[in-house]
């Protein structure tokens, strides 16, 4: 069994800060559940683009207000507390939150994140292979 505390881990390497958001990695790669899980904070204001085309993930909105664009379609989400998303295909996209407020969101990654991955300029984070390759 797996345990671990927010408030606790938010203090550790676990959290990785980045432009427009920060993300504490409750499970990682190393975990070996198949998937890694986030709770990732999208500051107030912040306009991310992001193409995940090595990675699946699944979004769950716990707070604050925003949108998510799919770039393939040019259709626009409303994003608030209640509201999932999930970008099935690689879905290029990008991510607003309002001005007003950060979102607070609870992600699931497939294939699991190894921990200190950020979003290249290509808006994905890499493949596992180039991280090991890289190291």
């Amino acid at each position: 069994m797996i345990v671990r505390d927010l408030a606790k881990e938010i203090l550790t390497e676990r959290r990785v800060d980045s432009d427009g958001w920060s993300s504490v990695r409750l499970l990682l790669k190393d975990d070996g559940m198949g998937f890694s899980f986030h709770i990732t904070t999208i500051h107030a204001g912040a306009e991310l683009h992001m193409h995940y085309k090595n990675h699946l993930e699944s979004v769950f909105c716990m707070e604050g207000t925003g949108s998510i664009t799919d770039l393939a379609t040019g259709e626009t989400h409303t994003i608030r507390p209640g509201v999932m998303y999930a970008l099935n295909k690689n879905d290029k996209h990008i991510l607003r939150a309002d001005a007003g407020a950060p979102m607070m969101m609870a992600c699931v990654f497939n294939p699991p994140v190894t921990g200190k991955e950020v979003h290249g300029a290509d808006g994905a984070y890499p493949a596992d292979a180039a991280l090991e390759n890289s190291a």
